[in-house]
């Protein structure tokens, strides 16, 4: 899968219902790490290493196209905007390598510096020297 269709996926099934801001910064959270020598060197490395994001391993359909809602399809279009955008340069100027729903509360939120809310995602950088 080449790099657009990886960071389109993953903007869709992490951040489908938040504002395109929140898109965007789920975007720029992936290119953040792809530029991380702690982390894989290709977008579909980030979004497909183990654990990473949450949509990869909750046993359900990967593919955005199955999702066909109204409100599904809008938000597939949108995520290939936003990932094109992101992928040519035009993305938010931010240091978060992670984020996680309000809903939950990861073990390592507390280690990372908080950059924000957006939406219903709490963003974070990981400012240490390990993973």
């Amino acid at each position: 899968m080449k790099s657009l269709m990886c960071l389109a996926v993953a903007v869709f099934f992490e951040a489908r219902a938040e504002p395109v801001e929140g898109m965007e910064v789920v975007a720029a959270v992936i290119l953040n790490r792809v530029e991380d020598h702690r982390y894989p060197d290709s977008v579909c490395s980030v979004v497909n290493e183990p654990k990473a994001f949450s949509f990869t391993h909750d046993g359900l359909t990967d593919d955005p196209e199955r999702h066909t809602g109204h409100q599904d399809k809008l938000a597939w279009v949108t995520s290939q905007e936003v990932a094109k955008e992101a992928l040519r340069g035009d993305y938010v100027g931010i240091t978060s390598t992670h984020y996680h729903n309000t809903s939950v509360s990861p073990f390592w939120a507390k280690h990372y510096k908080s950059d924000g809310q957006v939406g219903n995602h709490l963003f974070f950088t990981n400012d240490t020297p390990h993973k």
